[in-house]
């Protein structure tokens, strides 16, 4: 269960559903009022298929490169701790989401991906496939669980605006980046460890 819990939590801070919801509501800002809710439902169905096909075609990609799991670890954990970075000292040039320029209604880019399902997503993915394969049943559930709270969140980006407030939104958002650099941080140092141990 301890597993499951930091596996849900790692691919949830990676997600950034909070950090996400001003972009999706810039994504959605030419669609009709009635069609919103439809199209961020769509849109995170469409994450949600991208993501199951991703956990299994994933690791198999890294098998077929020849990575080692210690190489996995510790890019995987650097990679993840430039990402928790880039969420607590955010910039224009170094921003994780990519500017919207959609006139109308968007279908798969840039809502599913890359905003859902991004490099940062699916790189995790397959970081978890390659050191938990024969837990694959584990890793779909932690991914489904995961994709409930953050479609939860997306769809409810309007209502979470007017109540918090984009400086609470980017607070929260620095705060899933300093619990992703710590979880990162001990990451890299297990695949260190495992190479020299």
């Amino acid at each position: 269960m301890e597993q499951f819990l930091s596996i849900a939590l790692t691919l949830l801070l990676v997600m950034d559903p909070v950090g996400n919801v001003p972009f999706y509501l810039a994504a959605t800002a030419h669609v009709a009022p009635e069609r919103r809710q439809r199209v961020i439902a769509r849109e995170c169905l469409i994450a949600l298929g991208i993501l199951v096909v991703w956990l299994f075609v994933g690791g198999k990609l890294l098998d077929l490169l020849g990575i080692s799991e210690e190489a996995l670890s510790a890019g995987g954990g650097l990679v993840l701790l430039m990402i928790g970075i880039r969420m607590v000292f955010p910039s224009p040039t170094t921003s994780l989401s990519e500017p919207v320029t959609v006139e109308d209604e968007p279908l798969i880019v840039p809502m599913a991906v890359p905003y859902f399902v991004g490099p940062s997503v699916m790189a995790t993915e397959a970081i978890f496939m390659r050191q938990y394969e024969d837990q694959w049943l584990m890793l779909l559930g932690a991914a489904a669980a995961c994709w409930v709270v953050a479609s939860t969140i997306l769809m409810c980006s309007t209502l979470l605006q007017r109540l918090l407030g984009n400086k609470v939104l980017a607070a929260f958002e620095r705060l899933m980046g300093m619990l992703l650099i710590v979880m990162s941080t001990q990451m890299l140092l297990d695949g260190v460890q495992a190479y020299f141990g």
